[in-house]
Formats: structure tokens, sequence, C-alpha cells
């Protein structure tokens, strides 16, 4: 995989878009997408505030907590998404 900074290769990018083409993968990022739009009919994120919705117990249903990034990204090994 790619480091921080460097391009990926036309393989690695082959290999990530057939990986989040799987139906598994769908249905992970649709249930990480509706707890989004949850919180923020709630009132507790908004676009640009620097908030993830964390899922403490994985890809949990109903399970969610609202952390800033750098902390849920820092507990979860993930750089920040540019």
């Amino acid at each position: 995989m790619a480091m921080k900074g460097e391009k990926m290769s036309a393989s690695e990018k082959r290999a990530k878009k057939k990986y989040n083409a799987k139906p598994e993968q769908k249905k992970a990022r649709a249930r990480r997408n509706r707890d989004r739009r949850r919180a923020m009919r709630e009132g507790k994120v908004r676009k640009g505030d620097g908030k993830d919705i964390d899922h403490p117990a994985g890809n949990a249903r109903g399970k969610t907590r609202v952390r800033y990034e750098s902390a849920n990204r820092r507990d979860n090994r993930r750089g920040k998404k540019r």
C-alpha cells in the first residue's frame, strides 16, 4: 500500500476498487453514512466541525458516539483523510 504522500500503483487502485465494490463493504459504508446523517439531524454534528461518528464496537448498529476526528482516528490508527 502506498505510504502517506506517495501515489498508489495501478494494481493497488484496482484492488481497492474491487474491495470497495463488495456487497458487505457497500452495506458497511451505507450503515456508516446512515449513522452520520442521523447525528446531523439530531444536531450532534455539522459539516466541517471536525467531529467523527465513532463505532466503538466496530460497525455495530445503534452503538455510536461523537468524537473529535483526531482522537477517533488516533485510537483507530488511521491518519487524517485529505
